[in-house]
């Protein structure tokens, strides 16, 4: 009788992790979403089917009561510091990477045999890459520019997971998440901010939108790392979409859907100063290894998003 697939979902109450549960559901995974202690599930539909628990996972007393009980042979860990215009430089990112090795190994303690770790495109060295390649590109703490916390640690805990894997004979991997999309995202967000502004008839003031990006929706991005988890490959994998568009062309497309192209205005933003002009994932691993292909076109994504920002604001009063 084969072995009950039972994984651990950190930040199952995130704008990532709650796409991830319905697909590890369908792969016949024993689903227990961990959501912090004083969140709320509004998005109950997404957890249907999991055992949803609470806790607090910068404790050690929480971390090991949970994995005792739930006894985890697979780990998914989202949980991380993401409050908007907070998390890049917040202190919290070293409680964090603290607190990330500590499950690890409460995880490996109790039989766990595979887990899977969310990092970020900004491990990247952006001054050196366009197009970013997960064995060969540079990572960021390898050149001169200052690291955000954020990076730093999301760097450090990639390199701990390798380590330690290597040490444990654990089967691991690292989803590097680039740029995504879908509903329930932060509101300040590109996406969502344009999708806002021309749903409520006003301007949306943009950069000049010469960006070169590639966007994934959210609920292909959850479905990819249900599917990494559930394959044997190992180390680091770009989790995102090849499929590039210009941001202007992004909102253009935003525009076109929703019927109000008169509301756009390129250029009355400046970009970042330090913001590339091309950043893109190599998706060889994911598609060839991990054998994953988003099931949404950009646009088809954006006009599901529309369609939940619609109904949000309906709901709100348009507010």
């Amino acid at each position: 009788m084969s072995q009950t697939k039972r994984v651990l979902v950190t930040g199952a109450g995130g704008f990532i992790g709650r796409w991830s549960v319905a697909p590890l559901l369908g792969k016949g995974y024993e689903v227990h979403a961990v959501l912090s202690n004083n969140a709320h599930a509004p998005f109950a539909r997404e957890l249907h089917g999991a055992s949803v628990h609470c806790a607090d996972l910068l404790s050690e007393a929480d971390v090991e009561t949970l994995v005792e009980r739930i006894k985890p042979t697979h780990l998914l860990h989202f949980a991380w510091i993401a409050t908007p215009k907070v998390y890049w430089q917040s202190p919290d990112n070293a409680r964090w990477l603290a607190a990330s090795e500590m499950l690890l190994r409460r995880f490996r303690t109790v039989g766990g045999v595979r887990a899977v770790m969310a990092g970020s495109c900004v491990e990247y060295d952006w001054s050196k890459v366009g197009v970013c390649i997960e064995r060969t590109s540079p990572l960021a703490d390898t050149g001169a520019t200052p690291l955000t916390p954020y990076a730093a640690n999301k760097i450090a805990l990639q390199k701990a997971l390798a380590r330690f894997a290597a040490e444990e004979h654990l089967s691991a991997a690292w989803g590097r998440v680039f740029f995504q999309y879908g509903p329930h995202e932060h509101p300040d967000r590109l996406v969502p901010s344009v999708i806002r502004q021309l749903l409520l008839n006003r301007e949306a003031l943009c950069t000049h939108g010469r960006q070169i990006r590639s966007f994934l929706h959210v609920a292909d991005l959850g479905a990819a790392f249900a599917q990494l988890l559930d394959s044997e490959v190992q180390g680091p994998v770009n989790i995102g979409s090849d499929e590039a568009v210009a941001l202007s062309d992004l909102i253009g497309l935003i525009a076109q859907q929703i019927g109000r192209p008169d509301l756009i205005r390129l250029g009355a933003r400046s970009p970042a100063t330090d913001e590339p002009p091309t950043l893109l994932p190599d998706v060889h691993r994911l598609r060839d290894e991990v054998q994953w292909r988003p099931r949404l076109s950009l646009n088809e994504g954006i006009r599901d998003t529309i369609a939940w920002w619609r109904a949000e604001l309906a709901a709100r009063g348009a507010s």
